[in-house]
């Protein structure tokens, strides 16, 4: 009985042994078996590869060369000659004249009073965002450029462009560049008692003699007394404009108040009314035209 036992548990382990040899053959099989099949089908791939394709790669590509940035280079040093000291001289004077340009522009152009007239039209109608102050500031900008380019051309032809050729100097330069400003801030003050009254203002209180001509006025008196009455003739054409659309106003709040609605805005009702006025009338071409001819 015990020997039968013995040749039993003997069988048994040599099944078990062969039944974990042959599992591990098994796996081996299906572990190679998929990398042969693969290694035969990739030999065949030109075959089945579908045309009008591109085949993968997993090369990295080369890294591009870094940006190229170019060099600035500043560098002093003393002049060689006078050529190089009054260049240094103009383009001292350059920057000077274009960090002022905004001020010049907006003071001793037409720029003042167009901008000025805009700003009360804008108020009158009773508009708050429309136009933007942008927009106003815009067409300020180049109905200034339409007005005074004669005085621009002259200034490039008689100052700007000779200077660059070399054939004046800075000095002379200045004094034609100066001369078209100065002819037409005194032009614009023409015939207005305000403004020889500005002019006589300045000069008493710089405690010079009185002019007799505008080759006497010196630049820093004139500008300011053109600003004066650029801000003078500015409030006057508003006043003008205000008048009728004050009109309307006063209509509409004596309606309401006789129809008994105080509690509603009279501006509500009025805006439609001075605008459809505005727009019949073409205002904005007869305001354009009107500045531009205030200044011819």
């Amino acid at each position: 009985m015990i020997k039968s036992i013995k040749i039993n548990q003997k069988v048994t382990h040599g099944s078990f042994q062969k039944s974990i040899c042959s599992s591990a053959v098994f796996i081996l099989f299906l572990f190679f078996l998929p990398n042969m099949a693969g290694a035969q089908d990739f030999s065949t791939a030109q075959e089945w590869f579908p045309q009008m394709s591109v085949e993968g790669t997993m090369d990295m590509l080369d890294p591009s060369g870094p940006p190229i940035i170019p060099f600035i280079d500043l560098t002093v040093r003393n002049p060689q000659g006078g050529q190089e000291v009054a260049f240094s001289l103009q383009l001292l004077l350059l920057l000077t004249v274009l960090s002022l340009a905004p001020s010049i522009i907006i003071l001793m152009t037409s720029f003042l009073r167009i901008s000025i007239v805009l700003d009360f039209i804008k108020r009158a109608l009773s508009l708050q965002q429309v136009p933007p102050n942008q927009v106003i500031l815009g067409i300020s900008l180049f109905l200034t450029v339409f007005i005074m380019w004669p005085t621009f051309i002259s200034i490039y032809t008689n100052a700007i462009q000779p200077l660059s050729a070399g054939e004046l100097s800075v000095e002379n330069a200045y004094r034609e560049a100066e001369a078209p400003l100065r002819l037409f801030m005194y032009r614009q003050m023409a015939g207005s008692t305000t403004a020889e009254d500005n002019i006589r203002l300045f000069m008493s209180m710089r405690e010079l003699d009185r002019p007799n001509t505008l080759a006497d006025v010196p630049t820093y008196v004139l500008i300011p007394a053109f600003i004066l009455n650029e801000l003078t003739v500015a409030f006057k054409i508003g006043i003008l404009l205000f008048i009728p659309f004050i009109v309307i106003d006063m209509v509409v709040a004596s309606a309401l108040m006789s129809m008994g609605m105080i509690m509603l805005p009279p501006i509500m009702i009025s805006m439609p009314f001075k605008l459809i006025l505005f727009v019949l009338v073409d205002g904005w071409g007869l305001l354009t035209n009107q500045l531009v001819r205030s200044f011819m």
